[in-house]
């Protein structure tokens, strides 16, 4: 395998559960007794209507995607082993999740996913470095397939002070919890449940498609081939910005599903610090990430003395890093515009995500309130991928990567376009269609341009 699509798919984890609670039951949702209430008042609070603090017990939820994705033949001057073909191509894609938490006990949860999956991405998800599609993976599979990429415990402890509501979703638990908190996640996720989330740009299943557009592509995010991986989180939240850190496992060989049993010499750290603030009463974040990876990962300047620059002749224990910066800013209701920018060193084998060492995002999204459909999203953005001089120099010799490889390279950064509307169905049902012009594909100007046109049929309860 070379290739994955660790897809934030469900957005971020996020952290609830205060410490105290008052009894009620309503199906899900129950509590604990506050400390020192009268008995008999804590007995009969259902029957009263007091305004109680709710804590959800359980919950379940399904959701599933559909994505069919094509494009018309494009001109090509030459194609290597990781060049998108260039006689046209259409694909589908399905997956279906079913997920389930439980409230163990004071400020804990556990959560688990069970994933189906089935379908490919164009062109077996290689010749594009921004791939189109967020819920193409390159283990592709032409039967069902399952697997369980999430099982964790979270564990939330609150410092008291002003509460927030937490709403119910696939992997969260409704309820309150102190807006100061420390939140503790450990087992096997997705790295993007926690790290560099954006609320216009984060999801493939309900926003942008394309790879570059659903997480930065210069952070090479440490997940098996479907983008999942043991490790442990932790973030500390206060009123107006948040600080994060993660420690997790690396798969052994580029892309693959098994892990790495070196764990002093194979792991991926991350941090983050967000700052939430308001320009006239719109909301805004910024978020700076910084990753340092050490992986069995090849040296594309040894690789150049390699015949045919293989580079897994040159793998050893190794550093990668980089930086990345998110932002998100409300310009009017329901008009936002975010940006991502990132960068990696440029010097290591691209060993999980993406061959990106730079990366520019920038685009905008609008609710449908405007023109009478409030659930309904349209969304424009654009897409700039670079890499570094020894990358081109690797690729020009015939090397592979991830998603690049076309035997010879005329560089040039991959630039993207996409553009999307999603519309609302029925209640949870919603529909999109979705078109995506590529120029310079994989940083290759002998290739291209390419356009993808893709149509989303997305459902969940």
């Amino acid at each position: 395998m070379a290739a994955n699509c660790q897809r934030p798919r469900h957005g971020k984890i996020r952290r609830n559960v205060p410490g105290i609670y008052r009894l009620v039951a309503l199906g899900g949702m129950t509590a604990l007794p506050v400390f020192g209430a009268d008995t008999a008042t804590s007995t009969n609070l259902a029957a009263t209507a007091i305004e109680p603090a709710q804590q959800q017990v359980w919950n379940w939820h399904v959701q599933n995607t559909d994505i069919v994705q094509g494009y018309p033949a494009f001109p090509a001057k030459y194609s290597g082993p990781n060049s998108l073909p260039n006689d046209g191509e259409v694909r589908e894609t399905v997956s279906l999740d079913l997920t389930a938490g439980v409230r163990l006990w004071s400020g804990a949860e556990a959560h688990i996913d069970g994933l189906m999956w089935q379908g490919y991405g164009v062109g077996q998800t290689l010749g594009v470095v921004g791939f189109p599609n967020g819920e193409g993976f390159r283990l592709g599979t032409s039967v069902p397939n399952v697997n369980i990429p999430r099982l964790f415990l979270r564990q939330t402890i609150g410092f008291g002070g002003e509460q927030e509501d937490i709403q119910d979703d696939q992997l969260t638990l409704a309820g309150k919890e102190d807006v100061s908190r420390l939140t503790l996640t450990v087992g096997k996720m997705s790295a993007k449940d926690i790290f560099d989330n954006n609320a216009y740009a984060n999801d493939p299943r309900t926003q942008f498609m394309n790879w570059a557009l659903m997480a930065n592509e210069a952070w090479d995010y440490p997940g098996d081939s479907l983008g999942y991986i043991t490790g442990f989180a932790a973030e500390l939240n206060q009123p107006g910005w948040a600080v994060r850190y993660g420690f997790f496992q690396m798969p052994r060989v580029s892309n693959g599903t098994a892990l790495d049993a070196h764990f002093l010499e194979a792991w991926a750290m991350v941090t983050e610090l967000e700052r939430r603030y308001a320009l006239n009463s719109h909301p805004g974040v910024i978020r700076l990430l910084a990753y340092l990876n050490e992986a069995h990962m090849g040296s594309y300047s040894e690789a150049l003395s390699v015949p045919g620059a293989d580079i897994t002749q040159t793998r050893a224990y190794r550093f990668k890093y980089g930086f990345g910066l998110n932002w998100e800013q409300e310009i009017v209701k329901n008009v936002g515009v975010f940006s991502r920018v990132g960068w990696s060193d440029g010097n290591t084998e691209a060993w999980v995500f993406s061959d990106a060492d730079y990366t520019a995002t920038a685009g905008v999204s609008i609710k449908g309130e405007f023109w009478g459909r409030p659930d309904d999203t349209v969304g424009l953005a654009a897409v700039f991928d670079g890499i570094s001089h020894v990358h081109q120099e690797f690729l020009e010799a015939g090397g592979t990567g991830i998603l690049a490889g076309d035997g010879a390279l005329n560089y040039g950064w991959e630039k993207d376009m996409e553009t999307y509307y999603d519309f609302k169905i029925w209640k949870t049902i919603h529909a999109s269609v979705d078109y995506q012009f590529i120029t310079d594909p994989a940083f290759n100007q002998a290739r291209g341009p390419v356009s993808f046109f893709g149509g989303r049929l997305q459902w969940e309860f």
